[in-house]
C-alpha cells in the first residue's frame, strides 16, 4: 500500500503578503531596468530626440503602477514579517524607500503615507500632465533623458533591495547603493523635473502657465521633505550597521 503524501499547509496571510510584495518588487525592478537600458543605449546611437519614442509609454505605465504603493502604505492586515538578521536595524518604509521586512497593521509596509503620496503623485504629474501633454516642448529635451536615468537607476536599486531583503539576505554593496546613490540621483532627477515643468508651462500659455509656476514653487518644500527623509533613513541604517559590526566583534 502506498502512503499518501500529506498536502502542504496553506499559506498564511503573512506568507501571501510576502510573496505578493516579492513579485511586485521583482516586476518593478525589471520594468525600470528595461527603461534604464533603453535610455543609456539609445542616447549615444540616436541622441536624446528618440528617447521618448522608445521609453515614453513604458515609463508612463510603469510609473502608473506605482500608485499601488499608496495602497500598500495605507492598507494592510494584522501580522508582521521580520527582517533578515543582517538588516534588523534598518527601518522599513515604503516599497519606495528602505526596507527590512513588512509591517502589516496600518499598512502592508511601514511608511509615511504623505511622503509616499508626494513622490508617486509628483511623478504621475511629470509623465502624464507634463511630458505626455506637451511632448514637443519636453520629450526631446536632454532633461527628459536625465530624468529617466535618475529615476530608473534609483528604482532598479530600490526594488532589487526590497526583493533581496524579503528573501532574507541583502549584500553590503546593495545597502551602500541604496543609501548613497540618492545624494547624486535625487538632485539630478529634481532638476530635470523642474526644467520640464517650466518648458511645459511656457508651451501651455495662460492660464496654465501660472499653474506650472505654482507647481515649481511646490517643488521647494517637496524636494526638501523627500531629500531630508532619505538622509534620515540613511542615518538610521548606517547606525544600525555600525552597531551590528560592534556586536559581531564583541561576540568573536
Amino acid at each position: 500500500m502506498t502512503q499518501e503524501r500529506a498536502s502542504p499547509p496553506p499559506l498564511t496571510k503573512t506568507e501571501i503578503v510576502k510573496e505578493y510584495l516579492t513579485a511586485y518588487n521583482s516586476v518593478c525592478a525589471l520594468l525600470w531596468l528595461s527603461i534604464f537600458g533603453r535610455v543609456v543605449l539609445l542616447i549615444p546611437i540616436t541622441g536624446y530626440e528618440s528617447i521618448y519614442e522608445a521609453a515614453g509609454d513604458i515609463t508612463k505605465w510603469t510609473q502608473t503602477v506605482a500608485m499601488l504603493e499608496i495602497l500598500h502604505s495605507a492598507f494592510g492586515g494584522l501580522a508582521s514579517i521580520p527582517a533578515s538578521p543582517s538588516a534588523s536595524n534598518a527601518p522599513l518604509d515604503l516599497l519606495s524607500a528602505s526596507g527590512n521586512g513588512l509591517s502589516i497593521g496600518t499598512g502592508l509596509v511601514r511608511s509615511p503615507l504623505p511622503t509616499t503620496v508626494l513622490q508617486v503623485i509628483s511623478r504621475l504629474l511629470l509623465v502624464w500632465a507634463v511630458v505626455d501633454r506637451f511632448p514637443v516642448a519636453t520629450s526631446t529635451s536632454p532633461f527628459y533623458s536625465t530624468m529617466l536615468v535618475a529615476w530608473s537607476a534609483t528604482e532598479v536599486v530600490r526594488y532589487s533591495y526590497f526583493v533581496l531583503n524579503l528573501r532574507g539576505s541583502v549584500p553590503g554593496f546593495m545597502t551602500w547603493l541604496r543609501y548613497n546613490m540618492f545624494y547624486v540621483l535625487y538632485p539630478v532627477g529634481i532638476t530635470s523635473e523642474c526644467v520640464l515643468v517650466w518648458k511645459a508651462s511656457e508651451a501651455a500659455g495662460e492660464p496654465w502657465r501660472w499653474v506650472g509656476w505654482i507647481v515649481l514653487g511646490l517643488y521647494v518644500p517637496g524636494s526638501y521633505v523627500l531629500y531630508t527623509y532619505m538622509i534620515a533613513q540613511r542615518r538610521k541604517v548606517m547606525k544600525g550597521k555600525q552597531t551590528e559590526k560592534r556586536n559581531r566583534a564583541v561576540t568573536h
